[in-house]
């Protein structure tokens, strides 16, 4: 199979910027890029076409990308809570989707889709995670999601309280070992006391 050849409209991560005229496998360009309107085929007649455009395209980009990073300022440090039912060791049944954040964030007064929203795994576990929303090609967010079973468990999480009867366990040995590790601090201050 050979590459199409394809001329960028918009910047598209790890791929180049607008104008720029790059080889991509047949179905990334049919399925993605020439259906979503961000690149169109590399012929001569586009090529002209382009030319022409370009200084329009390049002064839209602008000002979508200065909207963009407007919104970004405004919408800084958003953080979203997502009630789901969790086992006791904090796994989810199921999982939060890349759909699930996008309505969450919508709620809370920032409209996306869930192709805007990008995670870097599958959420599957109550914690704060924290996925990446892209506003514009050249502008993203980063939005705290906070999963828990309850409104309270989202305010304790939020607050870095620990949840989960993993986290609670952890947090005990981490105070039994503060307190012993202390404890032999007393006695060799006491045993090196007793020595003057």
């Amino acid at each position: 199979m050979s590459a199409t050849e394809i001329i960028l409209l918009q910047r598209i991560e790890k791929l180049g910027q607008i104008g720029d005229i790059v080889k991509v496998k047949p179905g990334y360009a049919r399925n993605f890029l020439l259906p979503q309107g961000k690149a169109i085929r590399a012929n001569a007649h586009n090529r002209e076409r382009f030319e022409r455009e370009r200084v329009q395209l390049e002064a839209q980009n602008i000002k979508h990308r200065e909207e963009a990073e407007r919104l970004a300022e405004r919408m800084s440090g958003l953080s979203v809570v997502i009630i789901r039912q969790a086992g006791e060791s904090g796994s989810l049944y199921g999982s939060v989707t890349t759909r699930d954040i996008a309505t969450a964030v919508t709620e809370a007064g920032l409209t996306v889709t869930r192709q805007q929203v990008m995670l870097p795994h599958p959420i599957k576990m109550l914690g704060l995670i924290r996925a990446r929303v892209i506003l514009h090609p050249e502008v993203s967010i980063d939005v705290i999601v906070n999963v828990a079973r309850s409104q309270e468990e989202a305010e304790r999480q939020a607050k870095g309280e620990a949840v989960t009867v993993e986290e609670m366990d952890q947090a005990v040995e981490m105070v039994m070992v503060a307190a012993v590790s202390s404890e032999e601090t007393i006695m060799v201050i006491e045993e090196g006391s007793s020595e003057n």
